[in-house]
C-alpha cells in the first residue's frame, strides 16, 4: 500500500522569490508596537488589523533573522534585536518625516485646493483671517471652509473631506496627527439676569432653578455634564439643546442658568444684555481648542496658521470678550507655541 505524501507546508517569507526586506510601513508598525505593547494597540494606531500587525513583525524578524519582540509579555517588551532596530528604526523615520515635510512646502505652492473646517464657536472670527490669510500665500490655491462642532470637525479630518480643523476635541488616535493648542478658555455660570445671587447659597439657587444642557450629542454638552456630575451639582433636567444660541436664549426666556465658555458668549452676543456671568461656584473646568492637521502632509503651513490664529485671539477676540464682560473672573487664554 502507498502511503499518502504529507500535505505540503504553507509558504513562509523563506519561500518567497524575494528575500524579505525592510520597509518603511514595516518599521512603523515595529514603533506603534513598541510604543502600545499590544497587537491591538499598534492595529489601532496605524488604522490595521492585528493579523497585519503580525504579519509585518514577523517579515521584520525574518529579514533581520532575529525575534524583534517577547510577545509572551504583556505589555509585549523587545529583544536585544528589537532594541537595537528601534534606534535604527526612529532615525529612519525622523529622516523620511523630514524630507517628506521639505517636499510638501514645494508642493504647496501649485496646491489646488485647501480644505479648513472650524468650531462654530470661532468660525465668524477666526474664518475670514485664515482664508484671505491662506489666498495671500498661494493666490492660485481656491480655500473653502466649513463650521460645526467640534467632533465634526474632527471627523471630517480623519476622513479626508478637511484638510486643516480648529476643534475643542482632539482625534481618538493623536499619533496620526500634527496638533497645534491655541487657547484655553474657562466655564462660567451664566444665568438670566437678576436670577442667582453670589453668596453661600448659591449652589442651591441653582437647584431651584431650571437648567439648560447643551445636548449630550456635543462635545460641550459631554464636558458640562461631566463636571457637574463630579462636583455633585443636583440640575433640573427639563430640556437639552445644540446650538450656544438656542441655549442663551432659553436661559433668558426661562430664567433659568448653564455652563459655557468665553467663545460661546461671544457667539451669542446678542443676549448678553439679559445675562449675568457669575464665578462656578465650585471646582473649576476649561478647555482647549487646537489646530489640527493630518501629519507630514502640510509642511509648515499648520504652523503658520496656528501662528496667525493665536495673534488674533491676543490682538482682538480676547480683549473683546474682556472689554464686553469686564465681571466674568475667566479669560481667554492664548497657548504660544512651545518650540
Amino acid at each position: 500500500m502507498t502511503r499518502n505524501a504529507p500535505p505540503p507546508s504553507p509558504p513562509g517569507p523563506s519561500a518567497q522569490a524575494d528575500p524579505p526586506e525592510l520597509t518603511l510601513r514595516g518599521l512603523r508598525v515595529f514603533v506603534a508596537l513598541e510604543e502600545t505593547g499590544s497587537i491591538v494597540g499598534a492595529a489601532a494606531r496605524i488604522g490595521g488589523s492585528s493579523s497585519g500587525v503580525s504579519q509585518y513583525i514577523t517579515g521584520l524578524e525574518h529579514a533581520i533573522g532575529a525575534r524583534l519582540f517577547d510577545r509572551r509579555a504583556k505589555p509585549v517588551t523587545l529583544t536585544p534585536a528589537g532594541q537595537l532596530l528601534s534606534t535604527h528604526a526612529r532615525r529612519i523615520l525622523a529622516v523620511v518625516s523630514e524630507a517628506q515635510t521639505e517636499l510638501a512646502e514645494i508642493s504647496l505652492t501649485a496646491l489646488p485646493e485647501l480644505r479648513l473646517a472650524i468650531i462654530d464657536d470661532l468660525d465668524a472670527s477666526l474664518a475670514p483671517v485664515l482664508v484671505s490669510g491662506l489666498q495671500k500665500r498661494y493666490p492660485k490655491c481656491f480655500v473653502s471652509a466649513f463650521s460645526g462642532r467640534s467632533d465634526l470637525v474632527i471627523e471630517r479630518i480623519a476622513q479626508r473631506e478637511a484638510d486643516i480643523g480648529v476643534a475643542g476635541v482632539l482625534p481618538a488616535d493623536e499619533s496620526a496627527f500634527h496638533i497645534l493648542p491655541i487657547l484655553r478658555e474657562p466655564f462660567v455660570l451664566v444665568c438670566a439676569k437678576g436670577a442667582l445671587t453670589q453668596g453661600p447659597d448659591l449652589r442651591a439657587q441653582m437647584e431651584r432653578l431650571p437648567f439648560v444642557q447643551y445636548s449630550h450629542a456635543v462635545p460641550i454638552g459631554q464636558i458640562v455634564a461631566a463636571h457637574l456630575r463630579r462636583v455633585r451639582q443636583n440640575v433640573t433636567r427639563l430640556y437639552a439643546l445644540e446650538a450656544t444660541r438656542s441655549v442663551l436664549a432659553m436661559v433668558v426666556h426661562t430664567g433659568g442658568w448653564t455652563l459655557t465658555t468665553p467663545l460661546n458668549l461671544l457667539d451669542g452676543e446678542r443676549f448678553l444684555p439679559k445675562l449675568d456671568i457669575l464665578p462656578l461656584p465650585f471646582a473649576a473646568v476649561s478647555r482647549t481648542v487646537s489646530l489640527v492637521a493630518r501629519a507630514g502632509e502640510l509642511g509648515h503651513l499648520p504652523d503658520d496658521l496656528a501662528q496667525d490664529c493665536r495673534r488674533l485671539i491676543r490682538d482682538h477676540i480676547a480683549p473683546r470678550f474682556a472689554a464686553m464682560v469686564p465681571e466674568a473672573t475667566g479669560r481667554i487664554e492664548v497657548l504660544e507655541d512651545s518650540a
